[in-house]
């Protein structure tokens, strides 16, 4: 596999590119349509940003994970002068990303170039509105980002109300995810899991969508969402995520592992 990036021109919509990195397709990014969320999985957390707090209203919100900043740019046309902290350890493809699809000017986005780790271990306590993993290295969620460790960190630097947004993924067993999601019930009042009914039921690897607060999070507005969405999708929250993740044990710091590295990935993680 490329270990590389590519920015690779989307033929279909001029002026965008998706964002390629070892050969998986990672973002899609457009200066003119930065509403536009192309992936499913970012739709998915779109729906946690538009339902967290009334329309327009601002936000600050601390990304792990940059590629394209396609849900920064989403962030600061939806909700205008929010500020937002990107952490993205590589500088080359930040520089390649804003040359060919720069940034609006006054667009309250930062980009710090940190790992996840050490990027929200320097935010100050009860900083963000939302938090946002969609963090890659190597085609897998790195191990030290799903730790109970590691969400500790990212409670104590949400609001009191404020919401992880976590993109994951995992292979046909879904073991990994479980683990997952036991570690944010071990630390949240409300978790819930947004992914397709075929992910769920293990015939296909793919993304899923983790919300975690502690407070309720907007389980209606998802729920409606799920429902009237063009390619339908299933969440789960309350008993039944208690059943699916039933008898997981959380990642810790000293037992831990990346997320399930997939021979064949589909077009976009």
């Amino acid at each position: 596999m490329d270990e590389g990036f590519q920015l690779v021109p989307d033929p279909g919509a001029p002026g965008a590119y998706l964002v390629r990195v070892g050969g998986i397709d990672q973002s899609w990014v457009s200066s003119a349509r930065p509403e536009h969320l192309e992936f499913d999985y970012m739709q998915l957390i779109g729906y946690h940003i538009d339902a967290h707090a009334p329309a327009g209203e601002r936000l600050r919100v601390v990304h792990i994970g940059g590629a394209g900043m396609s849900l920064a740019r989403y962030t600061a046309v939806t909700r205008p002068t929010s500020a937002q902290v990107v952490l993205e350890p590589d500088v080359a493809l930040t520089a390649a990303v804003r040359q060919l699809a720069p940034l609006p000017r006054n667009s309250g986005i930062k980009v710090r170039a940190s790992g996840g780790r050490e990027g929200v271990a320097a935010m100050p306590d009860d900083y963000a509105d939302l938090v946002i993993l969609d963090a890659f290295a190597a085609g897998q969620i790195p191990a030290d980002l799903v730790t109970t460790e590691f969400f500790t960190e990212v409670r104590r630097v949400l609001h009191g109300d404020g919401v992880l947004v976590a993109n994951l993924v995992d292979s046909q067993d879904l073991r990994w995810v479980r683990r997952v999601l036991a570690g944010l019930s071990s630390l949240f009042a409300d978790v819930c899991l947004q992914a397709e009914p075929a992910i769920l039921k293990g015939r296909r690897f793919g993304n899923m969508v983790a919300g975690a607060s502690e407070v309720e999070l907007p389980l209606g507005e998802l729920n409606r969402r799920a429902r009237s969405a063009p390619f339908p999708y299933t969440l789960l929250w309350g008993e039944s995520l208690k059943h699916f993740m039933s008898g997981a044990r959380p990642l810790r710091d000293e037992d831990t592992e990346p997320s399930p590295l997939h021979e064949n990935w589909p077009t976009w993680i």
